[in-house]
Order: structure tokens, then C-alpha cells, then sequence
């Protein structure tokens, strides 16, 4: 028996401090994982409604409004009809509000709706909110956003918006349909590209903040992230969202076969308990890709999705 406990002391001596060595490894990679792609990349917008002193792109101002939890949120305003309906737009991850300008002053001169575009927590040019939980709290900030926009009033005191759409692409899609599950006056939800859960989108997020599919990496993510989280971030699948949403008009975006969001997307058009689901698929681009599309392609993208929200929320 002494000579059992003597060799097992041994050991100890021997492996404890390679295990110390390993456990503080891993928890230094998952801190740094956690700590780089919660900071999403910054860079300058691409367009911004100061560079134009005039015509449609003028019109958009910059505002800002509290979220729920006392951060600051802010984004382009353009306003529409009195009235009329809204729709807000939310970028992707590592994208800005800049990515959908275009998108904006279209569907407002195409609609005459009010158009809110802001800029998702962690991203934009110096963030009032210096980082992101991958859509645990973003869907709470599109509420804000919505409450936002009943402020507005005409000049004659009456309410400026009416009922609500959303478009978003990535995590400004899964955000769109949390906020949709938690707002019933959402009635119109375009979504691209939606991750599953936020897991899966730490996941594409370390993916490329690493250069390689690693899934002990994605376990240090992701076990990281829950710490970071201290409790905000809540891993609810989109699937889950969905079926909590009432009779809102849905839209589907997906890309080809290569596209990594096309099989979530896909799975999430039998989520949906009611309303209608329209699932347009295979696109040539999708949202998280317009910075690189030509005119042409940005047109074809942009056409049939302010079409669905003049239909649904008309």
C-alpha cells in the first residue's frame, strides 16, 4: 500500500504541473478568442450621408437612443410618410451600417416608409458599446430600436411610424428575429443568412480570427464566451426563436452550396408556426457580401427584398 501511494505521489510530481501548463494554456487561448471576436474589426464606413450635401442620400440623419440595459445605440434616420410603416436594417457581423445606405434610401424612395439602419453593438467606426454577444442581447437592442422610432412624431404630434419590419443578414438576422419573437407589432422579417444559434456564429467568428475549423478551439469559444457572458449570453437556437414568432410575413435569403449559412437558413423556413415563408435561395450574392457587388448585382439583391416589405406591410 506505501509503496502504491509512493508511486502515485510520483506521478503526481511528474504530470500536475504539464496539466497546470495545459490548463493555463487553455484558458490564456480562450480568453484571447473571446476577447478578439467579441472587438469585431473596425474600419472607415464606406458611404456615409455627410458625403452628399444633397439629393436622397442627404436626407438620412444621424441619431442616436438608449438601449434597455443604459448602453447608447445610434444609426441613420430617414424619415418617410406620416405614418407610414418602418423597417429597421441590421448588418452583419464585422459590417457597419454604411454597408446598407443603398438599401435604405431605395426602399425609402421606393416605399416612402421610414427607414432606421443602425449601427449592431461592437461595430462602426469607435462603438459606443465596445462589443458584441453574438445575438444574446442584440435582439433586446432592436426592441430599443422599435421604441425608438414610436418617439417620433409628425409635426402635428401624431406618430410617425406605423407597424414594423426587419431586414438583417447574419447576426443582424438573428437579432431581427429575436426582436420579432419579443415585439408582436413586427409583422415583416426579411432574413439572410441566419446562423442557427450564436454558438455557431462564435464559432465562423473564430474560424476567422484563427484561419482554420479547429472544433477544440470552437470548445474554448464557446466555454469562454459563457464566462464572458456573466450570464447574458444565452445560446437560443433560431429554430426555437422562430416557433415563439406570431403571423409574421417571412422572407428566406440564402446563397449557393458553399455557402456556410444556406443549411441553417434552409432548416429554419419548418420553424416558423404560421404565417407565410417565402424562401428565395441560391443567390449569386447575399447581404454579407454587398460591399463587393456591382450595381447590377446590388440592384438584383435589393429589388425583391423592398418589394416583400412594401407588399407585407402595405
Amino acid at each position: 500500500m506505501a509503496s502504491q501511494r509512493r508511486v502515485i505521489k510520483r506521478l503526481m510530481r511528474t504530470f500536475l504541473p504539464i496539466l497546470l501548463v495545459i490548463l493555463v494554456a487553455a484558458v490564456s487561448v480562450s480568453a484571447w478568442i473571446v476577447y478578439s471576436t467579441t472587438r469585431p474589426p473596425s474600419a472607415k464606413y464606406l458611404i456615409t450621408p455627410q458625403s452628399f450635401p444633397s439629393g436622397p442620400i442627404a436626407k438620412a440623419s444621424d441619431v442616436t437612443w438608449s438601449n434597455h440595459d443604459g448602453t447608447q445605440a445610434r444609426g441613420w434616420l430617414i424619415k418617410g410618410d406620416e405614418g407610414a410603416p418602418a423597417v429597421i436594417l441590421l448588418h452583419r457581423y464585422g459590417a457597419d451600417r454604411s454597408w446598407l445606405l443603398n438599401m435604405a434610401v431605395k426602399l425609402n424612395e421606393s416605399t416612402g416608409f421610414n427607414v432606421l439602419w443602425p449601427d449592431l453593438r461592437g461595430h462602426g467606426q469607435q462603438p459606443p458599446v465596445k462589443w458584441t454577444l453574438f445575438g444574446a442581447i442584440e435582439g433586446d437592442d432592436v426592441t430599443a430600436a422599435i421604441d425608438y422610432l414610436h418617439t417620433l412624431k409628425t409635426v402635428a404630434g401624431k406618430p410617425q411610424t406605423g407597424f414594423v419590419g426587419v431586414y438583417g443578414v447574419e447576426l443582424g438576422a438573428y437579432a431581427a428575429l429575436d426582436g420579432a419573437k419579443r415585439y408582436a407589432e413586427v409583422r415583416a422579417l426579411a432574413l439572410d443568412s441566419v446562423p442557427a444559434s450564436p454558438d455557431q456564429m462564435m464559432q465562423a467568428a473564430t474560424d476567422r480570427q484563427i484561419g482554420m475549423n479547429n472544433p477544440v478551439f470552437h470548445w474554448l469559444a464557446v466555454w469562454g464566451m459563457k464566462v464572458y457572458g456573466a450570464g447574458k449570453y444565452q445560446n437560443i437556437s433560431a429554430c426555437e426563436l422562430a416557433r415563439a414568432t406570431r403571423n409574421e410575413k417571412v422572407l428566406l435569403l440564402t446563397g449557393t452550396t458553399s455557402d456556410r449559412w444556406r443549411d441553417p437558413t434552409l432548416a429554419l423556413a419548418a420553424c416558423f408556426t404560421g404565417g407565410v415563408v417565402d424562401v428565395k435561395k441560391d443567390l449569386p450574392i447575399t447581404g454579407g457580401s454587398l460591399d463587393a457587388a456591382t450595381g447590377e448585382q446590388e440592384e438584383a439583391y435589393d429589388r425583391p427584398i423592398i418589394e416583400f416589405f412594401k407588399t407585407a406591410l402595405k
